[in-house]
């Protein structure tokens, strides 16, 4: 492919950065982490003191 006008080379590296570009900006923003859900209840320990 070497007789390509150098224009079409640069216009097939823009096609494949844009590709390349969407298609990391959909897997980030299609990955979703699991929500945990954490009970933030507040556990109270009595001491007793016994002297």
């Amino acid at each position: 492919m070497p007789q390509m006008a150098p224009m079409n080379w640069l216009i097939l590296f823009i096609m494949f950065i844009i590709i390349f570009l969407m298609f990391n900006s959909m897997n980030y923003f299609s990955f979703k982490y699991p929500t945990k859900s954490i009970s933030t209840s507040k556990t109270t320990s009595k001491i007793n003191w016994k002297w």
